[in-house]
């Protein structure tokens, strides 16, 4: 190669190298950015009521909770949210619950269309998809809270225990449950109480936990205090959420 072509060539690669660093440090510095900042618009939300502390939506959860406890609901009006929501969405609160077909968030804080956000997954954890789906409510939405909700005799918590326990692979795609699951069974098999409870509980924390420190998005949120992440057992008899300290 003659001298002038490979002038040539390290000046295209440095140029290269020049745009390639200015893209990454471009990436870091959005993602690195607080969370909370952006706005798609500077129009009204669609349901100024979801505007709320992280403190409030919680409370609100609750509230609605105890309503559907009680069996004394909200009447939805159907019509009118359909038409509010058509623009957008403002949810005051997001839900990490099982796939088992008894539990159904909406009903469970009696809520109405666009008030939570919902990931279901068998046996509640987080995995890279729900996670990337909470850091859209959280980072474009704006919504203050997300719960962990576990349930009473999950099928996901006790096949996982029955695996661990036995040593046996369950078939399919099951084994990735299990795996999710496990570091749960794990921590809490030796301790005293009823061993589906305890992990049940337990894998609800772990969740929490994941859920508090991913970065960058909702680590930088609950920091800046514009976001709270809890953990609840629903009971399947009763229909109450058991908040966990």
């Amino acid at each position: 190669m003659c001298e002038t072509c490979e002038q040539e060539t390290r000046k295209a690669k440095d140029l290269t190298r020049r745009k390639a660093l200015a893209l990454g440090l471009g990436l870091v510095a959005a993602g690195a950015a607080p969370a909370r900042t952006r706005a798609a618009s500077d129009a009204p939300p669609p349901k100024p009521e979801n505007v709320v502390s992280p403190d409030e939506a919680l409370n609100r959860l609750m509230e609605g909770n105890a309503r559907y406890v009680s069996g004394v609901t909200k009447r939805q009006d159907f019509v009118t949210e359909r038409q509010a929501l058509v623009g957008g969405q403002n949810p005051y609160a997001g839900v990490l619950s099982c796939a088992d077909s008894r539990i159904g968030p909406e009903f469970a804080f009696d809520t109405g269309r666009g008030d939570i956000f919902v990931c279901r997954v068998a046996g509640n954890f987080v995995d890279a998809d729900n996670l990337a789906s909470f850091e859209y409510a959280v980072g474009e939405l704006n919504t203050p809270l997300i719960i962990v909700l576990g349930h009473e005799s999950c099928g996901a918590v006790k096949a996982t225990i029955s695996s661990v326990e036995k040593h046996v692979t369950l078939p399919g795609h099951l084994p990735a449950l299990v795996e999710a699951i496990a570091p749960a069974v794990e921590a809490v098999k030796s301790a005293p109480g009823d061993l589906l409870m305890n992990v049940t509980r337990e894998n609800v924390r772990r969740n929490v936990g994941a859920l508090t420190s991913a970065t960058p998005i909702l680590a930088a949120a609950t920091g800046e205090g514009g976001l709270k992440i809890v953990g609840g057992v629903y009971r399947q008899q009763t229909g109450q959420v058991e908040l966990l300290g």
